[in-house]
């Protein structure tokens, strides 16, 4: 699996205080908080789960785009370039 390990450990660091669960997935590396997937890195950058109503907002932020396995956006996931992530305070928004 090729995925950024420092951005997975940047990652670690914000969930600290979850209850996290790792899961190889996607051909990447996702995080489940409460059971729950919030968001992975892969090959493709870090990929969120904004959930349905935030989408339309997300995807307008900067470096955000949507996620796309099949030939159409999954709504409410979507992939952040990690270059606009590189903050604390970046990658917790």
């Amino acid at each position: 699996m090729a995925f950024d390990d420092k951005l997975v450990e940047r990652i670690r660091a914000v969930l600290s205080d979850q209850s996290v669960e790792e899961k190889k997935m996607f051909g990447g590396l996702t995080f489940m908080v409460n059971g729950h997937m919030c968001c992975g890195v892969g090959k493709e950058g870090l990929m969120v789960r904004v959930g349905p109503d935030a989408y339309e907002a997300s995807v307008k932020q900067p470096g955000a785009r949507p996620m796309d396995f099949t030939g159409r956006a999954m709504k409410g996931l979507v992939w952040v370039d990690p270059e606009t992530v590189t903050t604390k305070r970046t990658l917790t928004k």
